[in-house]
């Protein structure tokens, strides 16, 4: 008797697992459909995007692209974001979060996950919540994939790159930097220069 309630328990206990992952996985909500720029605006320099086997290609002079789509009506608060990148030799990126939409120049709102492989003029590499909490290490190399995470739950913000937290950095209350803080917004991916190109695919978000 032990031993049937032993497996109805394990069975239970899988049949709760797997439909927990799954509810997980199903939370994630796809931004970029790896065909068309729908619901995505790029400004000061378009041609700088383009679309190349469900992927993004950004190579180009400084542009940013902003997701404009219905997903939170973007405008994000809590949230798991989630890309992959590839970088190529000497590329400069990034991605804003808890920005807005403007017509030229650096995102003057919210902040910058860094994405920088092998551009040695900027010391900042992937994963810094760029010039506020900057690491300094290579975490990844050029021509390969990697998953960055970005994760913001009231004043904390978490980088991963591959699961591996980078960086782990709390706004604090008394924060005095104009528009460069949390709040809400959008997102950006950027072009940095004619001479950084960077892939993106699975561009998914989990509202928080």
């Amino acid at each position: 008797m032990m031993k049937i309630f032993s497996h109805i328990f394990l069975l239970i206990t899988l049949l709760l697992t797997t439909a927990h992952a799954q509810s997980s996985d199903d939370d994630w909500i796809s931004l970029f459909d790896g065909q068309t720029f729908n619901n995505w605006s790029a400004a000061e320099n378009p041609e700088t995007f383009s679309i190349e086997d469900g992927m993004i290609v950004v190579d180009g002079p400084r542009a940013h692209l902003f997701y404009n789509g219905p997903v939170e009506n973007h405008n994000f608060d809590d949230f798991v974001f989630k890309a992959d990148i590839m970088t190529m030799e000497n590329a400069n990126s990034g991605i804003f979060f808890h920005t807005q939409y403007q017509e030229e120049g650096w995102p003057a709102h919210g902040y910058e996950a860094q994405i920088n492989n092998s551009y040695d003029p900027d010391p900042r590499r992937t994963a810094s919540v760029y010039n506020v909490d900057d690491n300094t290490e290579i975490t990844f190399p050029d021509n390969e994939w990697f998953t960055m995470t970005i994760r913001v739950e009231g004043q904390h913000i978490t980088i991963m790159v591959n699961d591996e937290v980078i960086t782990d950095y709390t706004e604090p209350g008394d924060v005095d930097r104009g528009t460069n803080v949390l709040s809400s917004g959008t997102f950006a991916l950027q072009g940095h220069d004619p001479d950084s190109k960077v892939y993106f695919k699975n561009i998914r978000v989990k509202p928080l």
